[in-house]
């Protein structure tokens, strides 16, 4: 057996000093009145697996994440419309010759946003210390705190990655 010495690691320290210090601004976010295919478009499109959810003014009003979307997509039994049998074959000829069994039809989810978002934010404030913003983080339970200013307008998001990085710094 070998023995291999490596250098010593160096502690872990959080750097940043309040929420501001670990936030990231430009927080991508959902309307409510937004239809579910349009944010699951987002969240995808973007990796993310939640965003806030905010109504005309700008202030959250929840947070919408794929967990919301498996919840509701389960829930919904969605069936296709039959043909009728007295279509024939030549029937289903489009005016350019395309027929009915080179496409498929998909059937969008209309359904809003507000309906299916779960209606709670957790926030800070910006000027949060940021071991107060670890420790809600911790016994919440949840993967993201939202920093909402004093006027209640979203100006940024700490994440679990966020404070991570924060340590390697």
């Amino acid at each position: 057996m070998i023995a291999v010495q490596t250098p010593k690691s160096r502690p872990l320290t959080l750097a940043a000093r309040t929420a501001s210090d670990l936030m990231t601004g430009r927080v991508v976010s959902i309307e409510q009145d937004a239809p579910l295919h349009q944010a699951v478009a987002t969240l995808v499109d973007r990796g993310f697996s939640a965003a806030p959810v905010i109504d005309a003014a700008g202030r959250p009003v929840g947070v919408l994440s794929m967990s919301d979307v498996l919840v509701h997509d389960r829930n919904t039994i969605a069936h296709s419309r039959p043909v009728p049998e007295y279509y024939l074959r030549s029937d289903l000829a489009g005016r350019v010759g395309e027929t009915a069994d080179r496409f498929q039809v998909e059937i969008a989810d209309r359904t809003p946003v507000r309906d299916l978002m779960t209606p709670v934010i957790f926030s800070v404030r910006p000027d949060t210390p940021a071991r107060q913003v670890v420790e809600e983080m911790l016994q919440l339970r949840v993967h993201r705190l939202f920093v909402i200013d004093a006027d209640g307008v979203l100006v940024g998001v700490v994440s679990m990655s966020d404070v991570l990085r924060q340590l390697l710094n």
